[in-house]
């Protein structure tokens, strides 16, 4: 399996430990790849998941039998996203599966770009897109959509406990990140909640197949 967008490696680690699964995960970031192979040695899977710094434009003609793409999405933009999904295409085997899991737009009308506070310290350069500009790419690449999945109510419990756990431990957060960092966090992640519970985010799973 390819994992773009490994981040710190869970979904890899997790896949490796419970599944036996052998995975390349890939990220743009030197510090994330660096604890994400901390992470796996310490998990004692580092005989089935390889970190590396690499763009998922750049994979040499490499193909797996499933990809997963977590969280990154949103990333890619309205100019990148029929790019994105070409790339995933040529990525996986025929037959093979594609899992892309991305937060969403829920409302035709709202400019992507228009949350100045989430842009400039949170997700610089991010661009979350609606489900369907996301799944006619994947479509424009010819993959088959086989399941669309929701989480928006799931989601915003998610922040729940995590700005509530964020509260429980401030002495501990400021010290790590900083004060001015710990009151972005703050108040993002309340934003966020607030997001998905009215209906402005969503956070949706794309199941879609290369045919065979």
């Amino acid at each position: 399996m390819l994992d773009v967008g490994c981040g710190w490696g869970s979904f890899a680690i997790h896949a490796a430990r419970e599944y036996g699964v052998r995975v390349v995960g890939i990220t743009l970031s030197p510090s994330q790849a660096e604890l994400a192979r901390e992470l796996v040695a310490a998990a004692g899977v580092g005989d089935r998941v390889e970190i590396r710094i690499a763009d998922y434009r750049e994979l040499a003609g490499e193909t797996y039998d499933a990809v997963a793409s977590i969280g990154m999405a949103e990333h890619v933009g309205q100019s990148q996203i029929d790019a994105y999904a070409r790339s995933l295409f040529q990525a996986v085997k025929p037959g093979g599966l594609v899992l892309n899991h991305a937060i969403s737009l829920m409302r035709p009308e709202e400019d992507p770009l228009a949350d100045k506070f989430t842009m400039r310290y949170v997700f610089p350069d991010g661009e979350p897109l609606l489900l369907s500009r996301v799944q006619l790419a994947f479509e424009r690449a010819r993959f088959y959509t086989e399941h669309v999945e929701g989480f928006m109510a799931d989601y915003a419990v998610t922040l729940r406990h995590w700005h509530d756990r964020l509260d429980e431990h401030l002495v501990e957060a400021e010290r790590l990140a900083g004060a001015e960092r710990l009151r972005v966090w703050r108040l993002y992640l309340r934003a966020a909640r607030h997001g998905f519970d009215v209906g402005y985010t969503a956070v949706y799973q794309l199941k879609a197949r290369r045919p065979a």
